[in-house]
């Protein structure tokens, strides 16, 4: 099954979300929410990886077309991966529907993935 819309996770240090919009703005995306979160690694985690790991999180979640995942992921690679301050690492998940976002709802709508309530 291929999929229209991917949703993209990037996990950072506190105080490094703005940083990771700008990259993934750079790349095509359009917006993104901001979580705040706490992570549960250990010291022995930071010995493996060879970093200090910071417990105070944020996430950053960013619903973009699959067509520019590739592009966005290996732009917040570059400005925000392991070696960077911000120690984030991102990932992507496939979106099975999308209501609710102008644009996108549009498209949705010509494949006949979305029936618009009947006035």
């Amino acid at each position: 099954m291929e999929f229209q819309h991917e949703v993209i996770f990037c996990i950072v240090n506190e105080g490094f979300s703005e940083q990771v919009m700008e990259a993934a703005r750079r790349a095509g995306a359009r917006g993104g929410t901001v979580l705040r979160a706490r992570g549960t690694a250990n010291i022995e985690a930071a010995s493996v990886f060879g970093i200090s790991i910071s417990p105070q999180k944020e996430i950053v979640m960013i619903l973009a077309p699959a067509s520019i995942r590739n592009d966005i992921l290996h732009a917040l690679y570059s400005s925000c991966g392991l070696d960077t301050p911000g120690h984030g690492i991102a990932f992507a998940l496939p979106v099975d529907d999308v209501v609710g976002i102008k644009g996108l709802q549009d498209n949705l709508q010509d494949a006949g993935a979305v029936n618009p309530p009947e006035s």
